[in-house]
């Protein structure tokens, strides 16, 4: 079966080879200049990415005149699509008049009157220029805040590419220890000592995680968590999960950030307001600045105002040049303003059918896959298992999850690489449809070869 499968996965690489050979020379150009060839991982893809010539509103073509269905627009930020009129004339208008300063502009405030309007959380923030960014200040404010060290994590939870985050992410499962706690250093060179000060938890496990919660507690400053987890296929944690995280972690002291980078799109609100759970910082990303580097990090005042220089209370630095880029704040100003509660209705919508048709497609095929994801986003997973956490979900079928990748590309489809996606404002049912039907055509042939 897997000579077979392996087979397969080889004709749909020589497939995009044949399809893509001036990607492959820029990308063995590149590769003299940047480690891979990239200065970004999630741009890499095997057996080289596709270099982008341009884009517009819901396809992306590359430099051999390959046109793409995006669902991944760009890890989910682009939620208006590419190049976006209303978004590319306010950039325009901006870049006419000076593109960074030294002195705060009304736009800054015009932004963040609207996601703190919006954000159930967030009272006041301030902005980065990336989610690392974001989740790296919103724990040094808790620490502050709380006068404690240590944080609180899940076991395959991403917040970016900081040392304390960086613990349990991504583990190979025969690394993995009995429990989840302590946790496993991500990158070789890490202090062994963030092991005693990152408290590793497991996915909708409330028995364990309040043992490990309650056992640490007069050590742990914050819990840092995603609502829906990105890096698991959009999974929506369990509602009691949720539920019992945000009371527990009120009893304790611990400050709860939910890292809303990617589940932001799902409500006006983001997911806190879909699940009515409200978190006591929360931090931003992606669809905030309009295709443009950001990232932003809020919460109560009283946490907050420990940035605020003009505070008693004032203890904690935050700098960054680019931090508020009037380019940045008047893009992201537009998009927030064009995303009106029926346009949430209608991703959502299309996200439930598109979700309902791909859960046919392999219950007809007889073929073992879980449709993961919540209101726009979407995952494919190829398991037997149910995936509730990080050790189901690495069960994965490594091979189908290649040549679904690898077919959807070569049928003018682009997602992840784990075969997850987001719709956007542009989505109708005919992109649902073609996904669908590239899914089937795929999936077909994978049964063939089973």
């Amino acid at each position: 079966m897997s000579e077979n499968l392996n087979k397969l996965l080889n004709q749909k690489i020589e497939q995009y080879k044949s399809k893509t050979q001036q990607s492959h020379k820029l990308q063995l150009n590149a590769t003299k200049f940047m480690p891979g060839g990239s200065t970004r991982t999630t741009q890499w893809m095997e057996p080289y990415p596709f270099y982008a010539k341009n884009a517009k509103d819901q396809h992306i073509t590359d430099v051999d005149n390959n046109s793409y269905l995006d669902f991944m627009i760009n890890a989910t930020s682009l939620i208006h699509g590419h190049a976006s009129p209303k978004v590319i004339n306010a950039i325009k208008t901006q870049s006419d008049i000076g593109t960074a300063y030294s002195a705060p502009t009304d736009g800054q405030t015009k932004l963040a009157k609207l996601l703190t309007d919006r954000t159930p959380s967030i009272e006041t923030l301030r902005f980065t220029n990336s989610g690392t960014e974001a989740t790296m200040m919103a724990i040094m404010a808790a620490r502050a805040y709380t006068n404690k060290q240590k944080i609180a994590k899940f076991e395959g939870g991403y917040h970016g590419t900081h040392d304390h985050v960086s613990i349990s992410v991504g583990p190979k499962e025969s690394e993995l220890n009995e429990s989840t706690n302590p946790g496993i250093l991500q990158y070789p060179g890490q202090p062994k000592s963030l092991l005693e000060d990152v408290i590793v938890l497991p996915y909708n496990d409330i028995e364990k995680t309040k043992e490990l919660l309650t056992q640490h507690s007069k050590e742990i400053a914050c819990l840092i968590m995603e609502p829906v987890i990105s890096g698991l296929g959009y999974l929506p944690l369990d509602i009691k999960f949720l539920e019992f995280t945000r009371e527990i972690t009120k009893e304790l002291n611990i400050v709860l950030i939910y890292d809303e980078i990617q589940s932001y799109r799902l409500a006006p609100g983001g997911a806190q307001e879909l699940f009515n759970v409200t978190p006591d910082m929360t931090t931003l990303g992606k669809i905030i600045g309009g295709g443009l580097p950001v990232g932003a990090f809020g919460g109560k005042e009283d946490i907050m105002d420990l940035l605020n220089p003009s505070s008693e209370n004032y203890n904690l630095s935050h700098a960054g040049t680019f931090n508020g880029n009037p380019l940045t704040m008047e893009a992201g100003a537009v998009v927030m303003e064009e995303l009106t509660d029926e346009k949430y209705e209608k991703m959502n919508t299309l996200g439930d059918d598109l979700r309902s048709k791909l859960n046919s497609i392999f219950n007809e095929l007889e073929i073992n896959a879980q449709i993961t994801g919540i209101g726009s986003l979407f995952g494919i997973n190829f398991n037997d298992n149910k995936i509730k956490d990080y050790r189901s979900f690495i069960k994965n079928d490594g091979l189908l999850t290649k040549i679904l990748f690898m077919g959807s590309i070569n049928n003018g489809i682009l997602m992840q690489t784990k075969n997850a996606g987001a719709l956007n404002t542009l989505s109708s049912e005919l992109e649902i449809i073609k996904l669908e039907e590239s899914t089937r055509t795929i999936a077909t042939e994978i049964k063939s070869n089973i």
